[in-house]
């Protein structure tokens, strides 16, 4: 490749056996850089956010991670109406009629210029391809609060595992950089994809829905054999691994669905040879990606839900209902909680190999 090619783009079915390019060839679409992040691992963390998601669950709080490629979001309660979106656009995507304004997505091909022309930010890029290089890079400029916090980078989104190769360029990087990783995933993907990231990976934090593969594939699109298969495998490697939860009504938000999954991740726990302790979390379900939704011209099928209340959520922590069997077996787990406002109720993150 000569100095002036462009960055290849990881392919997303990109394997273990794949010829590793240079971070500065590995390219991929991030959404968010998120700096001083402090609910996505342990201590001060970057977070970058990864488009591309093979779930759809209906209640999703980044929607607009959901699909693989750029998109613009139009927020319209921001717009004033200048028209200089009008101006910019090539394709006539943006209108202005009778000083209404008008989006035709169907008209739009994302060249990005007419965010680029709205300065009061009513209209957004969601999304950006980078390279492994300008990652790594955009994330080692916090390097000495990672350090005096026991903090480092997560690769987030979406879901990593899309992305693949660009997500194992960007862990392979940091960790050359002596920062600690973690991933988010849904685990919804071959085992390959997973499995190429954890030797780059501190901490593989795994979403668990629902265990009823009926109930899980009504929520989320998709059935979780997949899903649970690969969380026994992740399982049996010594990496630190977290079961997320994400508490939603009428989804998951009874004693025995919870314990349920809290009993899966005491099997988990026993068919780990070595290595620390699965932990549990907890996470409340909020609203406020609703504007996300309409932003994309996206239904927003959880807008009807009232998030959980602190004292549900406590409510549902080991530690904060009456001992049975479901609980025992929770509080076995090491289940941590987070309340709507974001606090850990109790618990801990598993620990930093």
């Amino acid at each position: 490749m000569s100095a002036a090619s462009p960055p290849r783009r990881a392919n997303a079915q990109a394997g273990p056996h794949d010829v590793r390019l240079p971070v500065n060839e590995v390219s991929g679409v991030v959404f968010d850089i998120q700096r001083f992040s402090v609910h996505d691992g342990p201590g001060i963390r970057t977070t970058v956010f990864l488009k591309g998601c093979s779930l759809r669950c209906f209640w999703c709080h980044n929607p607009e991670g959901l699909r693989p490629i750029v998109e613009v979001e139009y927020f319209p309660f921001r717009c004033i109406g200048c028209g200089e979106c009008v101006a910019a656009c090539p394709e006539g995507a943006q209108q202005l009629n009778n000083g209404q304004r008008i989006y035709r997505r169907d008209l739009c091909t994302t060249s990005g210029r007419c965010a680029e022309a709205c300065y009061a930010e009513a209209l957004v890029l969601a999304g950006r391809e980078m390279t492994a290089a300008q990652v790594i890079e955009d994330v080692l400029r916090d390097q000495a609060f990672y350090e005096a916090s026991g903090g480092g980078v997560t690769l987030s989104g979406g879901d990593p595992v899309q992305q693949p190769a660009f997500s194992r360029a960007i862990l392979e990087g940091c960790k050359a950089a002596g920062l600690h990783t973690a991933v988010q995933s849904a685990a919804y993907c071959p085992w390959e994809h997973l499995a190429d990231l954890l030797p780059y990976c501190d901490l593989l934090m795994l979403d668990l829905k629902h265990l009823d593969p009926a109930k899980h594939k009504a929520a989320t699109g998709a059935s979780n054999e997949l899903i649970l298969e690969n969380a026994r495998r992740a399982a049996l490697t010594e990496t630190p691994l977290l079961i997320r939860v994400p508490v939603v009504p009428t989804v998951n938000d009874t004693p025995e669905e919870i314990g349920a999954i809290a009993r899966f991740v005491q099997q988990l726990q026993a068919l780990r040879p070595i290595g620390p302790e699965i932990g549990m979390e907890l996470l409340p379900f909020h609203r406020l990606a609703t504007d996300k939704y309409r932003s994309l011209g996206l239904e927003y099928r959880a807008g009807g839900l009232e998030p959980p209340t602190q004292a549900q959520m406590e409510a549902l922590a080991p530690l904060g209902v009456p001992a049975c069997g479901v609980v025992a077996a929770a509080a076995a787990a090491g289940v941590r909680v987070r309340s709507p406002e974001g606090m850990v109720v109790k618990g801990s993150l598993p620990q930093p190999r």
